[in-house]
């Protein structure tokens, strides 16, 4: 018996890196998960291998920086499983540069990523829960406690050099997520957020000299950290090491079981250490 039987989780940006490690997990300790990730073939690839070793999933491609791709997620998920219980907003990519070389559409695109996504899949998400929190209370309750998790980054909480509207974006959800502890609580939902550090994924991968790049739509956006910089972080963290997308999926996971019922609005740094 898992942990989370009889729960449905979304997990958005789930193809690779953190958010499949957690979709994993999830499945793992018993929940339905709906694999969400705006690449078709690594969406796939997460939903089968949760099928094919420990559980139930289903994906769902969608790019939510687009029109009405919130409100679809939401529709196609609870038709998947019947409901949904655990959302996990994880969704999101960098795009780096000095504040002089930051762009108006570069500053509003990492501002609707990683703000403007969860937002909108959280908004898409109220109407079935206030319609079945209220349906739990007229059978005599109690309302089942469901779950927000909301991905931030140290970035958002600390500040990061070249960063700036990767960090005001990573800074909002914080503010997204105190204010809607305080909204849904009569709901009887928690929202908390995991602020990352170093974790090692494709956004932070070491070069020695060109920078990769990654595609997001149709433009390639540079990625990752030099060797001397890696090294750097890795010295400046008390644990001596980068984290792993495991490292980053435990943490997560603490704010979906049911030891966590009564945390809400909290942020907590999973960065090896303060």
């Amino acid at each position: 018996m898992g942990k989370l039987d009889g729960r449905v989780a979304l997990v958005t940006g789930a193809g690779r890196g953190i958010g499949a490690a957690t979709a994993i997990k999830l499945a793992a300790d018993g929940a339905a998960v709906i694999v969400n990730d705006r690449d078709r073939d690594e969406a796939a690839a997460t939903a089968r291998r949760i099928i094919t070793t420990v559980g139930k999933a289903v994906c769902v491609v969608a790019d939510l920086t687009t029109s009405g791709a919130a409100e679809n997620l939401i529709e196609e998920s609870l038709r998947a499983f019947g409901g949904l219980d655990i959302i996990v907003n994880n969704a999101g990519y960098v795009w780096n540069g000095a504040v002089q070389n930051h762009s108006d559409e570069q500053w509003a695109a990492m501002l609707d990523m990683h703000a403007g996504a969860p937002f909108r899949v959280l908004r898409a998400w109220y109407p079935w829960l206030k319609q079945t929190t209220t349906r739990e209370l007229e059978a005599g309750g109690p309302m089942r406690c469901r779950k927000v998790v909301n991905i931030s980054s140290v970035s958002g909480t600390t500040g990061a050099a070249t960063q700036i509207a990767y960090s005001a974006g990573k800074s909002a959800v914080v503010g997204i997520t105190k204010t809607l502890a305080k909204e849904w609580g009569r709901f009887n939902v928690t929202v908390n957020a995991v602020a990352f550090g170093h974790i090692d994924t494709r956004l932070t991968q070491t070069y020695d000299s060109v920078p990769p790049t990654i595609r997001v739509g149709d433009r390639a956006f540079k990625v990752g950290l030099s060797t001397e910089q890696a090294e750097s972080v890795r010295a400046a963290t008390p644990l001596g090491r980068s984290g792993v997308p495991d490292d980053a999926a435990g943490a997560i996971m603490l704010f979906c079981f049911p030891e966590s019922d009564f945390v809400t609005g909290q942020i907590l740094t999973c960065s090896g250490g303060p």
